[in-house]
């Protein structure tokens, strides 16, 4: 009985934000290792698909990097990357290409197999995104940046609670092919859907103030606070384009973003619907 009446409490607990959040667009970016590992996905989509059931509109943009990295190494290419971005070259982009689209249609199908509803936005069958050459610093190939998002599909579709999951690879004026970083297209959705939230799901528990030192979780960030942990170094790495999607979003429409850890259970729930949550907010 008391163990029954504990699970009561949890659902109680997370009624104010069902309330709150009912029939709001939430922007989720998935990709690197944990989008490879079978049981850490199937987690994140029950999690995902119990949002829909929910009343919440889920959006998911995927990345693909490990699985588009051993796709070249079996094909003898080299991968080289500058600040993060892949060099894309046109035999590389016919990989990344290949091997997102192959994702986009797995990530699909087991959302639809958990009982939720989906449909893959790739770039073959339906463009959203209008992408043009990324200019700035040295020429990567065809890496492109996100000129605008076409909402209209995607608003059709969360209508009925259909998870949208959104491939990163965009057509632009110039009719070429832009392989574009995930965590961008993620905050460029979330800013045009007005999204009331951008999660970020990674393989860290957040953002802290000592990269090696798991208790110095910062559990609420401002911008600018973001962008000094940035400038002083906290803030390395891959997690630099994750913190500054989440800013552009918050620049532009977003409520507020989070970054949370994929490999804790029902990282989502907890994050969306209990106080405290579990990672890392940024907010304006």
């Amino acid at each position: 009985m008391e163990e029954a009446i504990k699970k009561a409490d949890v659902l109680i607990e997370a009624l104010p934000y069902i309330k709150e959040f009912h029939r709001k667009i939430m922007v989720i970016k998935y990709g690197g290792s944990i989008l490879g590992e079978e049981k850490i996905r199937k987690g994140v989509l029950e999690d995902i698909v119990f949002l829909s059931y929910m009343g919440l509109c889920p959006v998911l943009v995927h990345g693909g990097g490990p699985n588009i990295s051993e796709r070249m190494k079996c094909a003898g290419v080299k991968s080289e990357f500058v600040d993060g971005m892949r060099v894309t070259d046109e035999k590389t982009l016919e990989i990344v290409e290949e091997e997102l689209n192959k994702l986009n249609k797995i990530i699909v199908s087991e959302i639809k197999e958990l009982g939720g509803k989906a449909v893959g936005f790739q770039l073959r069958k339906q463009s959203i995104i209008l992408a043009r050459k990324k200019q700035e610093g040295r020429d990567l190939g065809f890496v492109g940046e996100v000129e605008s998002i076409d909402v209209k599909p995607l608003l059709h579709q969360t209508k009925d609670y259909t998870v949208c999951v959104i491939c990163p690879i965009g057509k632009g004026q110039d009719n070429r092919t832009y392989n574009i970083n995930a965590d961008d297209v993620a905050s460029s959705v979330a800013v045009s859907l007005l999204a009331e939230k951008l999660v970020v799901l990674t393989n860290v528990r957040g953002i802290m103030r000592s990269p090696d030192d798991p208790s110095s979780l910062i559990s609420t960030l401002t911008i600018d606070e973001a962008k000094g942990l940035i400038k002083e170094g906290a803030v390395q790495e891959g997690m630099i384009p994750k913190v500054k999607s989440a800013m552009a979003a918050l620049e532009g429409a977003v409520k507020k973003t989070h970054i949370i850890d994929a490999r804790i259970p029902h990282a989502l729930l907890l994050e969306i619907f209990t106080k405290e949550g579990i990672g890392t907010e940024i907010i304006k």
